[in-house]
């Protein structure tokens, strides 16, 4: 191996096979070994409040387990290597084709997000902190339109993100605290079998709305069933069977908001 890691990382992972993985919107650099995955990116304090909360998660949820957490001050990189979570992605072609397994799956690890006691969660996500962090965004140029939903911008859309912002600004929906996955598409909800495998990628989780992962699994169903993530088509796939499944009657206004006010992110 020819990168540069930490010792004591490099102990762990010595000799070992690995390849990248390049799925997602991450601009971590993972790393990904035969039974453990090594995740690279800048130290922050948002990275490193992750970190505090996948602490947090440890037995409480099917999540990674922390094999190593190092920080190099010369280059401001965090090293996190954690275990592997056992099963694939539910986008699985194989889960694809059985819908009404899937959705149950899905409706399983959300419901089991939502009977974690949030009293002492070390994050909460607010409509201020997104939006705030929207703002700078947006203000920034730092916002992708092109990655956007076709009915976002344009003539039954809004004009750019700054509408868009300030529209998000003024229609705040009621929050219903939950723990909140953060980021609830199928690649990060894995399936072992007849069982839920586990969670990945929590660098989002905290309290937050119980509909934004609801929007985002939604969303990522949707997706991934007409071509638009993956390379196949899943044409009498019906992404709304997710609240048969989870016996919610949908709230289009915010699915709509949480799919909208991720369009800045």
């Amino acid at each position: 191996m020819n990168l540069s890691l930490p010792q004591k990382i490099k102990l762990l992972v010595s000799g070992k096979n690995f390849t990248s993985d390049d799925i997602g919107k991450s601009n971590a650099k993972v790393l990904m070994f035969d039974d453990c995955v090594l995740k690279i990116e800048p130290r922050s304090a948002r990275n490193e409040k992750s970190i505090e909360v996948l602490r947090w998660l440890q037995g409480k949820l099917p999540v990674p387990k922390i094999l190593a957490y190092e920080i190099d001050e010369a280059t401001g990189l965090q090293y996190l290597l954690m275990s592997k979570v056992p099963g694939i992605m539910s986008c699985d072609e194989y889960y694809m084709e059985r819908p009404g397994v899937l959705m149950a799956h899905l409706a399983e690890a959300l419901k089991l997000l939502w009977s974690v006691d949030i009293s002492d969660c070390p994050r909460i996500i607010t409509f201020d902190d997104e939006l705030k962090q929207a703002r700078y965004r947006v203000e920034n140029n730092l916002v992708n339109v092109d990655d956007a939903e076709s009915e976002t911008y344009g003539p039954d859309g809004f004009k750019n993100p700054m509408e868009l912002l300030e529209w998000l600004e003024a229609n705040r929906p009621q929050f219903e605290p939950v723990l909140s996955h953060g980021d609830f598409c199928l690649p990060n909800i894995f399936i072992n079998g007849d069982n839920l495998g586990g969670f990945i990628d929590l660098g989002d989780t905290g309290v937050g709305d119980k509909w934004c992962d609801i929007a985002l699994c939604y969303r990522s169903l949707k997706h991934n069933a007409d071509g638009t993530w993956g390379k196949k088509v899943y044409p009498d796939f019906n992404p709304e069977l997710l609240f048969e499944a989870l016996g919610l009657d949908p709230d289009w206004d915010k699915i709509r908001y949480y799919i909208l006010l991720d369009e800045l992110f």
